[in-house]
């Protein structure tokens, strides 16, 4: 089974003209590949799921494996709200050659933890030969997934290999890894964490930074994994405030309004997420241009714009 180490960059999702934009998703993973990212992820919270359709998620993860031509693993996102769903995503996406699942906790309806246990052991038994990620996001799923629920998963089937965690609970890391065992990958899923969680005993991170920074993740977690602390350490405040920003406003739009001046992506986002205030704005373009990713005191390309309320 494929191990996945280092930055896993959950890139967005571009769009144009409402549907998914192959020319621009190209760029953008080869962009990822030539900045020395270890691994890319399509499908998370970073890349809008929950306003795609079930053939339009299993057709990013075929154009995501069509234009990465093996040169780095694909983690592919595939957990939804429902089963059957899930089920029939990380299926597709076994069969198609992704080397891994990323199956978030089922959001809005707080399952308890036997319902988890349950969700996510079927999941794993259906691609037994496939590695599977949890995904603990309580933030957003309104449930967290249990150290002792992810210790009886792990003990159960074997394929279960790692978790992403959301949460600014580090004390859930060490617990976890001392319950599961050091073997066991955590990934950092909340970008200014990536060093501190990395430094307890994580493998890597999940930071939608890196649509943004890629070389400087992959370094720092290079470095941390090669035990080059103070040197990460380093990358790790350089990075704060672009690790900030994301958050100015729900993800991704902060990341797709940059990425749009840096001629990467259009600014399209799915309803109901829609533009940011000027405010915002004003200060992502500071931050852009103070990390080198926009000429200082310049203007964003002008990209084609088409009509509707989601473009700005």
């Amino acid at each position: 089974m494929t191990e996945f180490k280092g930055s896993i960059v959950p890139l967005v999702t571009p769009f144009k003209n409402g549907a998914i934009d192959e020319a621009a998703l190209e760029g953008l993973i080869e962009r990822q590949i030539e900045a020395g990212s270890h691994a890319l992820s399509v499908g998370g919270t970073t890349g809008e799921p929950g306003t795609l359709s079930l053939e339009e998620r299993k057709y990013l993860i075929e154009l995501a494996l069509r234009f990465i031509k093996g040169r780095v693993p694909l983690l592919a996102g595939t957990g939804t709200l429902r089963l059957d769903e899930t089920l029939e995503l990380t299926q597709a996406a076994y069969r198609m050659g992704a080397q891994g699942a990323l199956v978030i906790t089922p959001y809005y309806i707080k399952p308890n933890q036997d319902g988890l246990y349950r969700f996510f052991g079927q999941v794993a038994q259906a691609v037994p030969q496939m590695p599977i990620v949890l995904y603990n996001i309580p933030g957003r799923a309104g449930v967290e997934i249990k150290v002792e629920t992810v210790a009886r998963l792990r003990r159960d089937f074997p394929n279960i290999v790692g978790l992403k965690h959301s949460s600014k609970d580090m004390e859930y890391v060490s617990e976890l890894l001392r319950r599961v065992g050091r073997d066991f990958n955590v990934y950092c899923g909340l970008e200014a964490l990536t060093f501190p969680m990395m430094c307890v005993g994580a493998v890597g991170t999940i930071a939608a930074t890196a649509n943004w920074l890629p070389g400087e993740t992959a370094q720092m977690c290079q470095m941390v994994l090669e035990g080059r602390y103070k040197e990460a350490l380093e990358l790790h405040y350089h990075g704060l405030e672009a690790n900030e920003a994301i958050f100015w406003d729900t993800n991704p739009i902060p990341l797709k309004t940059v990425l749009s001046w840096m001629g990467l992506c259009q600014k399209e986002w799915r309803e109901p997420l829609g533009p940011t205030t000027p405010e915002i704005e004003a200060r992502l373009r500071r931050m852009a241009e103070s990390y080198g990713l926009l000429p200082a005191s310049s203007h964003p390309p002008v990209l084609p714009n088409p009509s509707g309320s989601q473009y700005v």
